[in-house]
């Protein structure tokens, strides 16, 4: 299935790969592929990754700038500091590292899942 001509026009598997590197390409992609299973598994698969991390970057992001607001005023804001630079740049690898796989695996014609995401997307499939 992932051979056959996407709605984009596209093998399936390019058109999955596309969609891991450009998340608003994949949201297209979910409105317009009805007859290919595999390119829609993927797209909402690849959005549901995208939203889920960015909102996990907020989050964080907002818990940081918080703690580091309440902690200078005791001199342990350079602690947070730190500890903030970690945590994004473990967002980082995570982010890309998932975007990066995702993307290979489809183009090789896997219907590889991310972990909690991929049952999510295969239910809406």
């Amino acid at each position: 299935m992932q051979n056959q001509k996407s709605a984009i026009g596209l093998d399936g598997n390019v058109t999955a790969l596309i969609g891991y590197i450009i998340g608003i390409i994949a949201l297209v992609e979910i409105f317009i592929e009805k007859d290919n299973r595999f390119v829609r598994f993927h797209a909402i698969q690849s959005v549901i990754f995208h939203v889920a991390m960015w909102v996990v970057f907020i989050v964080v992001w907002i818990v940081v700038v918080v703690l580091g607001i309440i902690l200078a005023f005791v001199h342990l804001g350079a602690i947070v500091s730190i500890l903030a630079v970690l945590i994004f740049l473990g967002w980082f690898l995570i982010y890309f590292g998932g975007i990066i796989m995702g993307a290979i695996k489809s183009f090789q014609g896997a219907m590889f899942k991310l972990p909690i995401i991929g049952n999510m997307a295969e239910k809406w499939t």
